[in-house]
């Protein structure tokens, strides 16, 4: 069984393309970067390091790799696939959908069995918009035949891959724990399952508890981190008030899930116990930089920190802690971050009212626009203490 993963970065090492290949998948990774693609080529194997007291080390072996700026080469492997994944970037799902695209009608002419295609990104329905970006580039007629015979279902992902500068280019660091949900309703029938893979018929509770407990709790301690100097989430974490207020935060997605989706209290109090001493993991170096980057994505209205603020307010929630760590993120600077120095040239030729609004939507009327506004004063004032 072939199959074909989009992005040879650390996460696709690290967790996808480990996970196919204990599998029984011949992996086939597509990446731009021509080093990451010849060294694949080249030693056909690589291995991945897990974060723990152990270091268990792993040999994935049977890897190869295509440079996904050569179409035509990208099509054909897209056509001779069991099975297509991503962990791009759902930003880059656009530019990777021309080659799918194409395979997509190569093997619709050669009659090949139904494929699943999943995109394994941080986002809700990163596979859905996948779609939609691949659908647009093809004709009516073949949108009609690629609905019988190409599925694209949704999956939450979740494993912490820092970046990492290991004297083997190919060998990647990961922590031990993961998970990878797949929504199965959105999957045709007699697919194969796969090891490792947590297949569930609804999927959105799942991503929304890893989005809004992970991936928030995550921006949290680098957005308050980042304000007290610290350069690694561990760092960060090893600091109380910090680690409170993360929790703090975490408890208030917490009361989102659980009133929306009929999470138990109780094992949900397990489960953010659980991240947090992932956060904390003294095996990992895990960056400041790195977590917060991208701002304007996590801060647009369907990701980690808006989402749920607006869910919670609707529920009659007053999410404070949310709107305290929108207001750090708004003072997070990086300046090899390129939505990181846009925000801050907002703020300095809008001010922070307008910036807000432009960022996350939410209109300066609106109580949570005035949360953030007052988090963001105290901030400019007073360190965390």
């Amino acid at each position: 069984m072939k199959a074909l993963h989009f992005g040879a970065g650390n996460i696709g090492r690290g967790f996808i393309g480990l996970l196919l290949s204990q599998a029984g998948y011949e992996v086939i990774f597509s990446d731009v970067n021509d080093t990451l693609v010849e060294l694949l080529q080249e030693r056909k194997s690589y291995t991945v390091r897990l974060a723990n007291e152990e270091q268990e080390t792993f040999t994935v072996s049977g890897v190869t790799a295509i440079n996904g700026k050569l179409v035509a080469e990208v099509a054909e492997a897209v056509a001779q696939a069991d099975l297509v994944t991503t962990a791009v970037g759902v930003n880059i799902l656009k530019h990777i959908a021309g080659g799918i695209a194409k395979g997509i009608e190569l093997r619709i002419e050669r009659g090949a069995a139904p494929l699943h295609i999943i995109a394994c990104e941080n986002a809700i329905g990163g596979s859905t918009q996948l779609k939609e970006h691949v659908y647009a580039l093809l004709g009516e007629e073949l949108r009609a035949k690629a609905e019988a015979a190409v599925a694209f279902p949704d999956a939450a992902v979740d494993r912490i891959v820092p970046l990492q500068h290991n004297e083997d280019p190919l060998q990647v660091t990961v922590e031990p724990f993961y998970e990878w949900v797949v929504d199965e309703s959105q999957m045709m029938e007699g697919f194969p399952r796969i090891a490792g893979i947590h297949y569930v018929k609804h999927l959105e509770p799942y991503i929304e508890r890893k989005l809004f407990t992970v991936n928030t709790g995550h921006c949290s301690a680098a957005y308050l981190g980042y304000l007290q100097g610290y350069a690694t989430i561990q760092e960060a974490m090893a600091h109380s008030p910090i680690a409170f207020l993360v929790r703090h935060v975490m408890q208030e997605t917490g009361s989102l899930l659980i009133q929306k989706h009929g999470f138990d209290l109780a094992q949900h109090e397990i489960y953010m116990d659980k991240i947090l001493q992932r956060f904390k993991n003294p095996y990992l170096i895990d960056e400041v930089a790195r977590v917060g980057r991208s701002p304007i994505r996590k801060l647009s209205v369907n990701d980690r920190l808006v989402r749920p603020a607006l869910q919670a307010y609707e529920l009659g929630m007053s999410p404070t802690y949310l709107a305290m760590v929108m207001a750090a993120a708004f003072l997070f600077e990086d300046e090899g971050d390129p939505e990181a120095v846009e925000i801050q040239a907002d703020l300095r030729d809008i001010g922070i009212t307008q910036t807000i609004t432009k960022y996350t939507t939410i209109r300066e009327e609106h109580p949570i626009h005035q949360l953030i506004l007052t988090h963001y004063e105290q901030f400019k004032q007073t360190a965390i203490s």
